[in-house]
């Protein structure tokens, strides 16, 4: 069925060894709509039967066809995977605003540059090489790098067809095939999306997609079963958690992208009108639900007046409406649950003695009454031992936190449980690097923020995550090395000689 906008949109199959299947161990799921509160698409979900039949459908592919595939061929077929996905660009960004909730605007800057993944991640399908190691003659040492096999991609719903890419992507450059189970919250894409695989024309069973549950559903019988051999999963700390302890069993490889609560810092000395564009686009981007998001923001007393006074001025210019109107800036949070989350956090930060200088409240009123939809929300005179400050709240909530000097701010920058992303933003040039070189992130921004390339890689320190996504840096954690040691002479002594 073709995907619309009008009405109920049904989906009624799963994507199995390349072919359309009735679940067998699933029904049919809601997807909601957060600008709502209604259903607007009902998609098939599988069970442990329909997960099997997926995995040994991607393990005959391995050991099939796709597995003796060279290179240049998978990337040619990531190749016209990125030309189909850049012409459907358009009606994939209607379905992820509808989905997730994300404004229109937003999600088409989004989608619109996920081709580029799929060709970054082609261009380095037939680089994939071992080396030498030189020891004596008497020895020729090599390695080689070969696939780690059948993948289970389990993708969040914040901005699903995004870290879709950043899976789908390493995985097949490097000759893995995949299982995909996306969030139960923002289905529709992944099955939209495995009909470009197979108009692309990959080989059946390279790439499965499996909607489901997490916990005793789908995402836990993929993480558990014992023919998969790597698990990628980005979400939420507690959740991998779970996915390590249920994977432990079969000894299987992890890649994490988990949380965040980014430091965004802003010297006394910086560009502050720069500053306060990026501090306060990142706030709210995303409607506050990206673990990228710099949440905490560090300020030098200074300016921080100044920051606070124009924190509040932006938010309330900040046109939060229906995402598929062009208008809106922010669209609602994901779902019912989340909304309870974010209020929940706005009552525990007045509590603690946080200064709430606008926003907070759910909106009630008019076209948005039904919807999940949030005020953005800006907090003053933080501490850094505040919840709000420490926990991640994944919606629109600013934390504006006085600092006095470099060393306080790299302090509090350091002092979280969290290491994924950072900025900082100083005219001096020494102290951007002094303070960049120590704060632990696995990613830090100076004078600019949320610059995120196919390039570059991405990951977390500490609590967010393990591996890198993005930039060749991504296919290590598909990859095993072989190392394979061939004797020059054909001589071994006897060691009984004597």
């Amino acid at each position: 069925m073709n995907a619309t906008l009008r009405g109920t949109v049904r989906y009624p199959h799963l994507f199995i060894g390349g072919e359309w299947v009735a679940p067998e161990g699933g029904g049919m799921l809601d997807s909601i709509d957060p600008a709502t509160g209604r259903p607007w698409a009902s998609v098939a979900y599988g069970g442990r039967r329909d997960i099997d039949k997926a995995v040994a459908a991607a393990r005959a592919a391995l050991d099939g066809p796709w597995g003796r595939m060279p290179g240049h061929e998978r990337a040619a077929l990531l190749y016209r995977l990125a030309d189909i996905y850049q012409k459907r660009a358009p009606e994939l960004t209607l379905l992820e605003a509808r989905d997730s909730g994300r404004a229109l605007r937003e999600t088409r800057g989004d989608i619109g540059a996920h081709a580029n993944w799929y060709r970054w991640f082609a261009s380095l399908a037939d680089k994939i090489w071992g080396r030498t190691i030189p020891m004596d003659d008497s020895v020729h040492i090599y390695t080689s790098r070969l696939p780690v096999g059948v993948v289970g991609a389990i993708t969040p719903w914040n901005a699903p067809m995004l870290t879709t890419s950043w899976k789908l992507g390493p995985a097949l450059a490097t000759g893995c095939t995949v299982v995909l189970k996306p969030a139960e919250q923002t289905p529709v894409t992944a099955l939209e999306l495995a009909k470009m695989i197979e108009e692309a024309g990959f080989p059946p069973g390279v790439v499965n997609v499996v909607p489901g549950y997490g916990k005793d559903g789908a995402g836990e019988h993929l993480v558990a079963h014992p023919d998969v051999d790597k698990i990628a999963f980005t979400g939420e700390g507690a959740t991998a958690k779970a996915i390590l302890k249920t994977g432990a069993d079969t000894l299987k490889r992890f890649s994490f992208e988990l949380g965040g609560k980014a430091p965004h810092i802003i010297f006394g000395d910086a560009d502050v009108e720069q500053a306060l564009n990026a501090a306060t686009s990142s706030a709210w981007a995303v409607c506050g639900q990206s673990c990228a998001l710099g949440s905490r923001v560090l300020v030098e007393r200074p300016v921080y007046d100044r920051v606070v006074e124009v924190f509040a001025e932006r938010a309330a210019k900040v046109r939060v409406g229906m995402p598929l109107d062009e208008a809106t800036h922010m669209g609602p949070q994901s779902s019912d649950e989340q909304l309870r989350k974010t209020l929940s956090y706005v009552d525990l930060g007045q509590a603690e003695g946080a200064q709430l200088v606008t926003g907070g409240r759910r909106i009630t009123s008019g076209a948005l009454a039904d919807g999940y939809f949030v005020q953005p929300t800006v907090f003053a005179g933080v501490s850094n031992q505040m919840r709000i400050a420490r926990e991640e709240i994944f919606g629109p909530v600013a934390s504006l936190i006085p600092f006095d000097g470099e060393e306080e701010a790299v302090a509090i920058a350091n002092d979280t449980a969290y290491g994924l992303t950072a900025g900082l933003w100083s005219r001096d040039l020494g102290r951007a690097h002094r303070v960049a070189a120590k704060i632990r992130a696995g990613i830090v921004w100076v004078n600019t923020y949320r610059y995120i390339r196919w390039t570059t890689p991405y990951g977390g320190f500490k609590a967010s995550g393990w591996g890198r996504e993005n930039g060749v840096e991504a296919l290590d954690s598909y990859l095993e090395t072989r190392t394979t040691v061939v004797s020059t002479t054909g001589q071994f002594p006897d060691a009984y000689a004597n």
